[in-house]
């Protein structure tokens, strides 16, 4: 068999890091169940917060100088995490999986709808075409002043809203910062968030069964953020980011297996608008702009 490329092994990495994710939020959501929220994040955020500090050691992150200007970038992000993750995860527990990480989805075109009016990129008839249509698969999904229409969408999309914050500010990141003290800062920040929040909670006993969901969502979590600062480091981000959309497939799968949920065919048209705009506006950004990578991230969720 012939060496995979640079871009294949990416593309590779990227499916199994949206594989990881998703199984994650599937065994967050299960857990949801029996524990509360504040408790599953706060547990399993010391754990991945770990592993993760154990892989920026090993990697040498630590030594790396981190200038003012990011580390206030970082501080940002790290807040904007937070508030995606309390929103996404909230939703989460409430809504079916697919349904959650359809709207997540839509971050390549908010990206570049807010990079377009915040920084003035220039973004042409093609890609206002795709953002367009990506925003009609949202309506689709969401379809405000029906039934399924309640305040856990609206958090989603609140959600999303923070993740595009905490994605632009990467963009206005040094080059030389490495990705994993970013990815770090983000996760002690939501696990000191949830530990606090905890404190006004009950906290339940770990279950045999609770407990190793929650520390299957620590192992998948710290997993896919490995495999995410990998993927940023193999081959081109604009060719790899389209193969997020693999988690569509998996929150189809485990939604389905898991919960018993199967979306409306409305909810599926509208999942197949944004995957389809999403790639289109990832492929035409990497054409016009080879230069600059999109962060293909989620939230720490």
């Amino acid at each position: 068999m012939r060496r995979l490329s640079d871009n294949a092994r990416g593309a590779v990495l990227m499916m199994v890091s949206m594989a990881a994710f998703t199984a994650n939020d599937a065994l967050i959501k299960r857990a949801g169940a029996d524990l509360p929220l504040m408790q599953i994040i706060a547990t399993r955020g010391v754990v991945a917060s770990l592993a993760l500090a154990a892989l920026a050691w090993a990697t040498g992150a630590f030594r790396a100088r981190v200038s003012a200007r990011d580390a206030g970038l970082v501080a940002f992000r790290s807040a904007a995490e937070v508030g995606a993750a309390w929103f996404y995860l909230t939703a989460l527990l409430q809504m079916p999986l697919a349904n959650v990480m359809a709207l997540l989805q839509t971050l390549p075109l908010t990206v570049t709808l807010a990079a377009a009016l915040v920084f003035g990129e220039p973004v042409g008839w093609r890609r206002w075409s795709a953002i367009g249509l990506g925003f009609l698969g949202m309506l689709l999904i969401v379809r405000p002043g029906t039934e399924g229409f309640d305040a856990y969408t609206t958090y989603a999309l609140i959600a999303v809203g923070f993740v595009t914050a905490r994605d632009l500010v990467v963009r206005r990141m040094s080059a030389e910062l490495p990705a994993i003290l970013v990815t770090l800062a983000a996760s002690v920040a939501v696990t000191v968030f949830a530990a606090l929040l905890s404190l006004g909670e009950r906290w339940e006993p770990f279950t045999p069964a609770s407990g190793a969901m929650v520390l299957g969502a620590a192992a998948l979590v710290s997993l896919a953020y490995l495999l995410s600062v990998l993927v940023m480091r193999t081959g081109e981000v604009g060719a790899i980011a389209p193969f997020r959309y693999t988690g569509l497939v998996w929150a189809l799968l485990l939604g389905w297996f898991v919960f018993g949920d199967w979306p409306q065919a409305l909810t599926l048209a509208g999942a197949a608008l944004i995957a389809g705009s999403g790639v289109f506006t990832l492929a035409r950004e990497r054409r016009l702009r080879r230069r600059t990578a999109t962060p293909a991230g989620r939230p720490i969720g």
